[in-house]
């Protein structure tokens, strides 16, 4: 029976152990199996049901109708919940489309197309930000912020500039923002986007000497806050931590280099901020992730949760 073509009308002989698809005048001879189906569960009505094209077994169940792969994946998944929730790990560990497909073969035997990947990204970095972006944490009264330049491949390599903020108690990346200019704006953006994160005003933000953060912390905060410009950030008393926020931001700017255009450049630095906090242990913070050391309560802990929970 070649691939594609419907069944009209099927009765089966189950004591016989064959199904007698009617079409056509064909009768088709089919094995039963052990194989319970993916959608209503049932183990008695499954039947081998031919192969795809690259040769694996496909099932029929004869109680709802319906074919399937007997592979980890949920139903309406063609690849197993392992195989999605690796690719979007490997990608926010600075992967390229390219290397996670090879990786994939390596590991899982499969090579799903890299539009296919691209789409898993999108797809579930969409849903993990919707559900952890407002998780409540509990932050320390010290934070860090610098940005950086990288060019996007659109409008011929337009310059944007990427600041990130993060407590320095926990590692928790309380905010980033993306923009065209590097003004006192954005800087009060940023901070008062963190101060919206944490659900509080920090007691000391540490910077370089970008004079926009001093006119806009001042705007945020008012006297509240102390702020500490470290000359090039290697000052004493923020050494210990810029080093640390370095390493950090050098790991997220490597995932951006390969955007094309800023609309997705927001999604994907969106999403590593989730990866960094909620799904990457650290070892200063003895192996858990800064989410974690900040007390938050969250639905999800790993990529894995997120494609699962989706299809549940």
């Amino acid at each position: 029976m070649r691939k594609g073509r419907r069944i009209h009308e099927a009765t089966f002989d189950k004591e016989a152990g064959r199904a007698i698809l009617q079409r056509r005048n064909i009768i088709t001879k089919m094995r039963y199996t052990t194989v319970k189906c993916k959608f209503c569960e049932d183990w008695e009505s499954v039947v081998q049901y031919g192969r795809t094209a690259k040769g694996t077994q496909r099932y029929l169940c004869q109680k709802c109708g319906r074919t399937f792969l007997n592979n980890r994946a949920k139903e309406r998944m063609q690849y197993p919940i392992e195989v999605i929730a690796s690719a979007l790990n490997l990608f926010y560990e600075s992967a390229s489309l390219a290397k996670i497909q090879r990786q994939l073969k390596l590991s899982y035997g499969v090579s799903p197309d890299r539009s296919t990947i691209y789409h898993w990204i999108v797809r579930y970095t969409k849903k993990a930000t919707k559900a952890l972006s407002s998780v409540p944490i509990r932050a320390g009264s010290k934070w860090v912020a610098d940005e950086t330049m990288i060019r996007l491949k659109e409008k011929e390599g337009s310059k944007q500039w990427f600041w990130d903020i993060i407590d320095d108690e926990t590692r928790f990346l309380l905010a980033s923002h993306l923009s065209e200019s590097r003004g006192t704006k954005d800087a009060q953006i940023l901070v008062e986007r963190a101060a919206r994160r944490a659900g509080k005003v920090p007691e000391v933000v540490i910077t370089d000497k970008l004079a926009a953060y001093l006119d806009g912390i001042e705007l945020a905060f008012g006297g509240e806050t102390k702020h500490l410009p470290a000359k090039k950030l290697t000052s004493k008393a923020g050494t210990q931590i810029i080093e640390r926020f370095h390493g950090t931001f050098k790991d997220r700017t490597k995932v951006l280099r390969s955007f094309m255009r800023r609309d997705t450049a927001k999604i994907f630095t969106d999403g590593w901020l989730v990866h960094y906090n909620f799904f990457r242990p650290h070892t200063a913070l003895k192996e858990k992730t800064p989410a974690e050391a900040a007390g938050a309560e969250i639905p999800f802990k790993s990529w894995a949760d997120v494609v699962k929970g989706e299809n549940d």
